[in-house]
């Protein structure tokens, strides 16, 4: 867990091995609350989102388009935080 001051402008630095692991250079913020939660997110959403279904053809159901979604954001987060869910994170 990281500690990092607010400064008067509102910004927050993401730690530099933080960064680089991610390998982004855009995150979006979540407010839950509680709690922030900061996700690395790509510079052309739409683009990233045309290769995850890149083969698959345009008729596919929706069930199997949430599926692949669903898949690519797994190993996303198993890419960003070296295993499984970002659940077992401490907050």
């Amino acid at each position: 867990m990281w500690r990092h001051r607010i400064t008067s402008a509102g910004q927050v630095s993401i730690p530099a091995e933080v960064r680089q692991r991610w390998g982004a250079r855009m995150v979006s913020i979540v407010d839950e609350g509680d709690r922030l939660v900061v996700r690395p997110t790509p510079e052309d959403p739409v683009a990233a989102l045309m290769g995850i279904f890149a083969g698959k053809g345009v008729d596919i159901p929706s069930d199997e388009a949430m599926r692949i979604v669903d898949e690519s954001e797994r190993r996303a987060e198993e890419r960003m935080w070296g295993h499984g869910s970002s659940s077992t994170r401490s907050r």
